[in-house]
């Protein structure tokens, strides 16, 4: 099946699009209680950082701006960074730029950033990640040394996978279906050797047994094209970090030793990688990926990409 690139939400943000729902997730999340009339305010901010779909949410709920993006692929460390450009997006969006200027005080939402991490790989239920990790080590010349960081965000990683933080995940029962939903289709994947087939399948089956039933209802007949879509580039981006990368160290190697020093093994490596983050790039091309999208998942640069 040719994979539908139109679609650019993903199953999480699609399904969470919706005040209600947003309310009740946040107070799993924090572990408090709300009035059901607390508004909720979303956010609309496309293409942000991520050209082929987009997994972010953000809202603002009683006076916090809270940023909230699904991940089921390896967590890049730079998460925090990226979170930081983004945020910056949305207060720009937010505020007119003539009033930065204005002697009268801009109050803006309190920031709070979360990650559902949904992946394969195993990891912590909860894990907190922050912008000043990312910074480099002061060079000591005499240098006044800052007790705490000038300039930090906090980002609280959440396991949301079936079985993982039952607290978080049993109050807010949405977000207990839809990890169901995800570990029913990676099942039945295993089981039946195709992902078109496990989403199908798994769609039968949770509307069979009243799980996500509205939302299936609703959506299900662009539901398959936007878990392929999604699915297929967690798989395009892991090959380049993984696959593509082993086979590229292998190539370089067999060329450094065919030249006999190891500087000539340095250089194959690097040359092998390249010829493997082309080959990504190509077959990339080849299904109809965006140049910004190859770009993200193997690292060239947009004008290597487009002399291809």
């Amino acid at each position: 099946m040719t994979v539908n690139r139109k679609y650019k939400n993903n199953v999480f943000t699609s399904l969470f699009n919706n005040e209600d729902l947003l309310r009740e997730l946040y107070c799993a999340l924090e572990g408090v209680s709300l009035p059901p009339d607390t508004p909720v305010l979303i956010n609309s901010l496309e293409n942000v950082l991520i050209q082929d779909f987009n997994n972010d949410i953000s809202f603002e709920i009683g006076g916090k701006l809270v940023i909230l993006m699904e991940h089921q692929s390896t967590l890049s460390p730079n998460i925090a960074l990226r979170l930081l450009l983004y945020i910056s997006r949305i207060l720009e969006k937010k505020i007119d730029s003539r009033t930065i200027y204005s002697r009268k005080e801009i109050k803006i939402p309190w920031p709070e950033f979360f990650v559902l991490y949904n992946g394969i790989e195993p990891f912590p239920d909860n894990k907190i990640v922050k912008l000043s990790d990312l910074y480099e080590e002061i060079i000591n010349i005499g240098l006044p040394e800052k007790k705490i960081p000038l300039l930090d965000l906090i980002v609280r990683i959440i396991n949301i996978n079936e079985g993982k933080n039952k607290e978080i995940v049993n109050q807010c029962r949405k977000l207990q279906e839809y990890s169901f939903f995800i570990a029913k289709i990676r099942e039945l994947k295993d089981q039946l050797g195709s992902l078109e087939l496990a989403v199908k399948e798994s769609i039968l089956y949770c509307r069979n047994h009243d799980i996500l039933e509205e939302y299936l209802e609703t959506h299900g007949s662009e539901l398959l094209n936007m878990i392929l879509t999604e699915w297929n580039t967690e798989d395009a981006i892991a090959f380049a970090r993984n696959e593509g990368r082993e086979e590229g160290l292998e190539t370089g190697i067999k060329e450094g030793r065919d030249q006999g020093h190891s500087e000539g093994i340095k250089e194959g490596i690097e040359t092998g990688i390249k010829e493997e983050k082309y080959k990504t790039a190509r077959n990339a091309l080849a299904e109809g990926f965006s140049i910004e999208s190859i770009n993200k998942i193997t690292g060239l640069t947009i004008e290597e990409i487009k002399n291809l």
